[in-house]
């Protein structure tokens, strides 16, 4: 069984203060992706942001809701987190294990702080791990450009030794059939 982890895609990480790169694109792939897995009956798991640290996701508000332009179905798992680490004190892991998922593809945002806490986190738990290149996403940062964050983060990724699980990274195009493309 596989798993595809929607990490942060909410309102309050896409506002205007924050632009997020290929926002647009990295939904429209990640509605593809996600119909491919139900389809073959594997599981879509959307990670959330909750406060209260930060009032933008405190729950029930509109910054908290995922966006709108994502699809969800019925079937599809929530999990709340407060953290950047998915798996601290959240039933991710049980989850994980309770539905037998062997290999978790990674998505959403932010990449460098979220989206690689995540792969850290994984790692730490012997996962097998695919990053999807082109369904990650983050904002230009003082000292950097969004794309560069992106790239260095990927760069990292695939030089990490991994524990008894793997790393991989791919993209959507690799993943999705023909037909979807």
């Amino acid at each position: 069984m596989k798993a595809l982890l929607i990490i942060d895609m909410q309102v309050g990480s896409f506002g205007a203060e924050t632009p997020r790169y290929d926002a647009e694109g990295v939904v429209g792939r990640l509605n593809e992706l996600s119909e491919h897995f139900r389809r073959n009956g594997d599981k879509v798991i959307f990670i959330q942001h909750e406060g209260p640290d930060d009032k933008t996701f405190l729950k029930g508000s509109d910054g908290w809701n995922i966006l709108p332009s994502l699809v969800r179905r019925q079937g599809d798992i929530v999990v709340p987190k407060s953290k950047n680490d998915p798996f601290y004190r959240t039933g991710l892991e049980a989850t994980l294990k309770s539905l037998g998922v062997t290999q978790i593809y990674i998505t959403g945002c932010a990449t460098d702080f979220c989206v690689d806490a995540t792969v850290h986190a994984a790692l730490a738990r012997d996962m097998d791990i695919v990053v999807v290149r082109d369904c990650h996403t983050t904002a230009d940062r003082p000292h950097l450009p969004a794309p560069k964050v992106m790239e260095h983060h990927e760069w990292l990724w695939q030089n990490m030794y991994p524990t008894k699980g793997r790393i991989a990274l791919v993209s959507s195009k690799d993943i999705l059939p023909e037909e979807h493309l």
